[in-house]
């Protein structure tokens, strides 16, 4: 992207920094971005690799809490804040659901529509509705007894949370009726609500797709993922498949949801998410999951939101919080179909020594920021 005139740097909050989650994601882009930004990084817990990277580290209550909004919109009056992201989807559903006292106090909130999180953040709410627009979705159901897989079919299937879940946990394949009845019975003591989602195509076939409209509903771009699910890294769980659908390959898997593989445009898959974008109505970013099976694309999971290869895509020149930063709040020109690289990155684990003095000053800064 053409970057446009050297400023001041913008001082923007992200919560939710520590390892693992898309708001390190997120401090990582705008970290790579030509823009100079002042970042105050908040998490729950003194020990957040990424409270080590932020100019300014503080712990802040839960989302959960009614007092997190107040502590967040406490730090951004000190650091005379520009810009807000969230690093966790219950941080996204209160700021969501306070989006025009956010607006009110002059704060940018990249973020979708609250009636897109609303319906994306439920996998069987979002399946029925991009099948009502005439999109092609893996059979699936919602279940909340056993009763309600009667009937459902083919088997192998995927046995997952239908809201929340916390990205791959309780999420398994089942290839019997007999494993799929035990799963759902002790899944369902804890929760309530389940889709049970048909297994489609090849591990080697599955995409983690971006797509970036601005938040007047344009589009920006779109860049996709090919990812490499079969190791261990990236792998959650895989099994022989032994369901006699040779279509399907040797193995089943299913990610782990820490993405890395091929990195580019892949034109015929990318379309297919950008119209499924655009038909929803979103703002901002979306992230689609989703396989091919002959050549057509099948989703089956769309994040509202920033996702987990936000930094991924920052590293080929393809930077969604700074775009949005610099459309929005920078009143700079962007190009759609703005030019990135491509070409393959693999992800490993980093280690990071938790410095003592920004532990203790993380600490100390949540009573002042109470």
């Amino acid at each position: 992207m053409k970057q446009g005139p050297r400023r001041d740097r913008v001082p923007v909050l992200v919560t939710g920094v520590g390892g693992g989650g898309h708001g390190e994601q997120i401090l990582k882009a705008l970290r790579m971005a030509e823009t100079p930004y002042e970042i105050v990084g908040t998490d729950v817990s003194p020990f957040s690799a990424g409270l080590q990277s932020v100019d300014h580290p503080y712990l802040v209550p839960p989302a959960s809490d009614p007092a997190f909004l107040d502590v967040v919109l406490g730090l951004c009056r000190r650091h005379g804040v520009r810009a807000l992201f969230h690093g966790s989807e219950p941080e996204l559903r209160v700021m969501s659901r306070e989006r025009e006292r956010i607006a009110g106090a002059g704060i940018l909130l990249p973020i979708n529509p609250a009636a897109v999180i609303d319906l994306c953040m439920d996998k069987v709410r979002t399946a029925e509705r991009l099948r009502e627009l005439g999109f092609k979705v893996p059979s699936f159901r919602r279940v909340r007894s056993l009763d309600d897989l009667a009937g459902f079919g083919p088997l192998p299937a995927v046995l997952k949370p239908s809201v929340g879940g916390g990205g791959t946990a309780h999420v398994h394949i089942v290839q019997e009726w007999d494993t799929l009845a035990a799963l759902t019975r002790d899944l369902l003591r804890s929760i309530p609500d389940l889709m049970v989602q048909e297994y489609v195509g090849r591990p080697e076939d599955e995409y983690t797709v971006g797509v970036l409209l601005d938040l007047d509903g344009c589009l920006l771009n779109s860049i996709a993922v090919r990812r490499y699910i079969l190791s261990s890294l990236g792998n959650r769980s895989k099994v022989p498949n032994r369901s006699g659908r040779s279509g399907l390959g040797p193995l089943l898997a299913i990610s782990s949801g820490i993405s890395q593989g091929e990195i580019g445009r892949f034109p015929a898959v990318t379309a297919a998410a950008e119209r499924i974008a655009l038909a929803l109505g979103g703002r901002g970013a979306l992230n689609l999951q989703l396989r091919t099976v002959g050549g057509e694309a099948l989703v089956f999971e769309i994040n509202p939101r920033f996702s987990g290869t936000t930094s991924l895509r920052a590293m080929v020149g393809y930077n969604e919080p700074d775009a949005l930063i610099r459309k929005h709040l920078l009143g700079e020109s962007l190009e759609p179909r703005f030019a990135y690289r491509e070409g393959v990155i693999a992800r490993s684990l980093a280690e990071t020594l938790l410095q003592d003095d920004r532990c203790r000053d993380a600490r100390a800064a949540l009573g002042r920021a109470e």
